[in-house]
């Protein structure tokens, strides 16, 4: 079994190889094909929205240094399937904007555990869906893909370095190879022993992305390619933790926990990857999407130059993805008495083992029309897809099943830049997702630059509940006949008053059949209709020339007792000594507290990775209180990072003065006491 599964990782590793060598095959062939004469950002000339040159403008890093001629670049990207432009984030105040864990979301104790929202974050996604969310902070996603526009090639480089070992590696290259071809390349590595006994994790994602032009405009494709391999050690929890603050060597490490005791990989040498009592999940995707387009041709005559210029106006699409998932839980060497002590569970005397393997196809087929000759950003998309799922458990059982469905789309971002509508929906035809659908319209408009935005939406979602509710599954789930299509509604609005660096946003949920886990293995699913409402703020307070408050607040209230849980108030302050010096140089250092309120927070199963509604235990924890030191030289940030220091605690029993006091994120799982991190981003022309 070991060697068949050696080798279909080999070439499983051998296949992605290829593809990796082919994009980058094509982006020599392309290049090669590349007229120099032809207007391209190269050489400084793009298109706006309304097919207008524009000239070479620099972004938010200013990489201008030397040479002009030689090291200056314009750099700007969008994200999948989105029209709207962006800028590189030079910003050194915030370190959760390049940290992959939202300060909304709590952990298990260590960089790369399972994670939940403590706003709550109910799945409005239609059709099939396996139920395996707790680790999707760690992965790269097709919607946060990136397709760049630079006129040099382009690298960014992060390494971060925390307590225990823990470290992240981050590298993205980018380059154009002429006017019409760009490729990405994203790579990040996380690994942490943690401060627990069997609880290190080790993650790995690759992301390659480029996209390809015709010379004469008419030709377009996108090619994603995304693998992630997520590998976490799972201790159950802590068997005591009440002796945390007596420990006999101060280390929490000598702690027995409830599963992996026994395991023989367990330490904390960081080159040890393995996971003998834990959950392995991998994901591979490749997305290929490629269009042609039907319009007119025109030309603008400069002094020196006559730029060739296409206005499409009807587009025809096809897009194809797979995309392979691969959930496990194993637990080489179980403690039986353990599992039916801790999480009444039957007594294993062997390797415990569950697993399920999916594959996904689809082929959607589309037409686009763009009602405005100059203005792109308006489209109207019709199309139909077909999808078929296979699944294969730990055991001999199978299970396969296709879908049909209906997909649409309006966008209009108007020439006048001051109106942006989106409206999308999804409609299963056929299939056993048949009445699964989901529907979404925005309208934002533009006050004024003085002024700010308004953006007010709706958005609904009839959704069959994920499989893993299903006793088909290979993970031990108790059976639940009848699960009826949860529905969510969501209304939802977004201020922005520029005037006073104001920003305002509100949710309000309706939601009908949700669908949850109530202990280890056992779904259930509310019959209640409930409500909640979620509010939202955030400003930034110039205090004088030099010190900023940056506030962040969130409000949430449900109607009812349904079965979710969630802090009624959460909130993130940083004050901020922070400014530009010495020319080059500019610093951002001071304290980042954040604060949630005492409630019932889920707990959580290892076996089938989801953290589920309980109502007998309660955290009220002291705020998490981090000193931190930012600054910035040129495209050159690095941060030092001192964090939880509200974990000092001046000692009880046997125990003296020490960060030895942790705030408790799930029951038996304390976080981590205090905590250096200090690391770099550094982008760089090449």
């Amino acid at each position: 079994m070991n060697n068949l599964s050696f080798n279909r990782m080999y070439k499983s590793k051998r296949i992605y190889l290829y593809i990796i060598g082919f994009v980058l095959f094509w982006a020599n062939a392309v290049h090669g094909q590349v007229r120099p004469n032809l207007p391209n950002s190269q050489t400084g000339v793009g298109y706006d929205s309304q097919g207008r040159p524009i000239k070479k403008s620099t972004d938010s890093l200013s990489l201008k240094h030397r040479d002009a001629n030689e090291d200056s670049i314009t750099i700007s990207f969008k994200y999948f399937d989105s029209s709207r432009i962006n800028f590189l984030d030079s910003s050194i105040n915030d370190f959760r904007r390049r940290y992959p864990v939202p300060y909304t979301y709590n952990d298990l104790g260590n960089f790369g555990t399972a994670t939940y929202p403590l706003l709550f974050t109910p799945n409005m996604k239609p059709g099939w869906d396996a139920g395996f969310h707790a680790f999707d902070p760690y992965m790269y996603k097709l919607e946060e893909t990136k397709f760049y526009t630079t006129t040099r090639p382009y690298t960014d480089l992060a390494y971060m370095i925390g307590s225990k070992a823990e470290q992240m590696i981050n590298l993205t290259h980018t380059q154009n190879r002429g006017s019409n071809f760009n490729f990405t390349f994203d790579y990040r590595f996380i690994n942490s022993p943690g401060t627990y006994r069997n609880q290190n994790t080790s993650h790995s994602n690759i992301r390659v992305n480029a996209f390809y032009q015709s010379n004469n405009k008419r030709y377009g494709a996108y090619l994603i390619y995304i693998l992630n391999s997520i590998k976490s050690s799972e201790n159950g929890g802590l068997i005591d933790e009440k002796r945390l603050d007596s420990l006999t060597r101060g280390d929490p490490f000598e702690l027995l926990s409830r599963l992996g005791n026994r395991a023989a990989g367990i330490s904390r040498n960081f080159f040890n990857t393995n996971v003998a009592t834990g959950n392995q999940y991998n994901t591979s995707t490749i997305f290929f999407r490629h269009y042609y387009d039907l319009g007119s041709k025109d030309s603008l005559v400069t002094d020196s130059v006559t730029y060739k210029l296409f206005y499409p106006r009807l587009r025809l699409q096809h897009t194809f993805s797979f995309t392979k998932y691969q959930y496990s839980f194993r637990d080489y060497v179980p403690t039986s008495s353990n599992y039916s002590a801790y999480f009444n569970y039957y007594n294993p005397l062997d390797t415990v083992l569950f697993k399920d393997v999916w594959q996904d196809f689809t082929n959607e087929f589309s037409l686009l029309t763009f009602p405005e000759k100059k203005n792109l950003n308006q489209f109207l998309k019709l199309g139909a897809a077909f999808q078929f799922l296979k699944g294969q458990f730990d055991t001999s059982a199978r299970s396969q099943f296709s879908n049909t469905y209906l997909v649409g789309e309006y966008r209009n971002r108007t020439r006048n830049q001051k109106w942006d509508i989106e409206a999308n929906g999804r409609f299963y035809i056929t299939g056993s997702y048949v009445g699964d659908y989901a529907a979404y319209i925005s309208l934002k408009r533009i006050l004024g630059k003085k002024i700010g935005s308004l953006e007010v939406g709706f958005q609904n979602v009839n959704r069959t509940p994920s499989y893993l509710f299903e006793n088909r599954t290979s993970f031990p789930v108790t059976l639940q006949q009848d699960l009826k299509k949860e529905n969510t509604t969501r209304i939802f609005a977004n201020l922005y008053l520029a005037a006073l660096k104001l920003q305002l946003s509100g949710n309000y949920y309706l939601v009908s059949n949700y669908t949850y886990f109530d202990n280890f293995f056992n779904p259930q699913q509310e019959g209640a209709l409930f409500n909640m409402l979620q509010l939202s703020g955030e400003k930034k307070f110039r205090l004088s020339r030099f010190f900023n408050w940056y506030a962040q607040l969130h409000v949430q209230q449900a109607t009812g007792n349904p079965p979710v849980a969630f802090p009624s108030v959460l909130t993130r302050n940083r004050l901020a000594f922070e400014g530009n010096f010495f020319t080059n140089l500019f610093l951002s250092t001071g304290v980042e507290i954040r604060y949630y309120t005492s409630f019932k927070p889920y707990n959580y199963s290892p076996f089938t990775g989801q953290f589920f509604y309980q109502d007998t235990y309660s955290v009220s924890n002291r705020p998490d209180v981090d000193l931190f030191f930012h600054f910035r030289i040129k495209s050159f940030k690095s941060f030092v990072r001192l964090e939880n220091v509200n974990s000092f605690s001046l000692g009880s029993g046997t125990s003296g003065a020490g960060f030895n006091k942790p705030n408790f994120t799930v029951q038996h799982y304390p976080g981590r006491a205090m905590w250096l991190r200090f690391g770099f981003w550094w982008g760089f022309v090449n």
